[in-house]
């Protein structure tokens, strides 16, 4: 089975069209990843130790939040139920960044948020890709925001 994985590592089937994730499995895998990354950008403006990872962490709490609210909206109009949670990985990468604080705080959340980032860029243009009505639209006019946290998270490591 081919596999597919959208922001915080969280692994998805997709990739085939016999195997393409539907709609709904891929708005609610945006909407968990919303709620996960306002969760982390909100822990990284407290526990942040450079002014730089605390603004990033705020970035990523507000432009989460209206991305989240514009998914919702497209969620219940395809009569969806949305999740209230965050994925697993971003649920052992938060308890792993609880337990961190300066430098390597920051380090360990740049290194996720590009990873993350990375992942989610490719998921959302297969999405957007895909010509599937609103939530297709969605990802398309996602992209530019999910570009734009990448090169903040390089930034963060010093353009790694």
């Amino acid at each position: 089975m081919s596999r597919f994985t959208i922001s915080l590592g969280l692994t998805l089937a997709a990739a085939s069209p016999a195997l393409a994730m539907t709609d709904q499995q891929f708005l609610k895998q945006a909407i968990q990843t919303d709620n996960a990354e306002i969760e982390l950008g909100r822990l990284a403006e407290a526990k942040g130790g450079d002014v730089a990872t605390k603004a990033y962490g705020q970035t990523l709490v507000l432009d989460h939040s209206q991305h989240k609210k514009e998914a919702l909206a497209v969620a219940q109009h395809i009569g969806m139920a949305p999740p209230q949670d965050a994925p697993p990985a971003a649920k052992v990468e938060n308890d792993k960044l609880e337990r961190m604080s300066g430098v390597a705080f920051d380090e360990e959340f740049a290194s996720f948020m590009i990873d993350g980032h990375a992942r989610a860029i490719a998921d959302f243009k297969t999405e957007a890709a895909s010509g599937h009505g609103e939530v297709a639209k969605l990802a398309e006019k996602s992209l530019p925001t999910l570009q734009k946290h990448l090169a903040m998270a390089r930034a963060l490591q010093g353009g790694k």
